[in-house]
């Protein structure tokens, strides 16, 4: 249980952190690149972001994969319950 905690909140740390490296990144890449033109560093940050925002998506991929495991493990124990229960009433 402790380590299912620990891997949810380390899962979260990095999600926020690449949100923040989405935003950040942009700025920077975009600073960076100006020099070189505005069309230049505008094609240049949109295709950083759309590379760093496949990196949220997986993380939040994990996340919803996660708590669908999860979900799933609640029903599971809930219709064994429900079978023992019926095979109890059939007996």
């Amino acid at each position: 249980m402790i380590t299912n905690q620990l891997f949810d909140r380390l899962l979260n740390f990095l999600l926020g952190a690449s949100w923040a490296i989405v935003l950040f990144g942009a700025l920077i890449t975009f600073k960076i690149f100006s020099i070189f033109g505005f069309s230049l560093s505008i094609f240049v940050t949109i295709t950083f972001i759309f590379v760093s925002l496949f990196m949220v998506l997986v993380l939040d991929a994990f996340v919803v994969n996660r708590a669908k495991l999860e979900e799933m493990k609640k029903q599971t124990e809930y219709l064994k319950r429900l079978s023992e229960s019926n095979d109890n009433n059939k007996s």
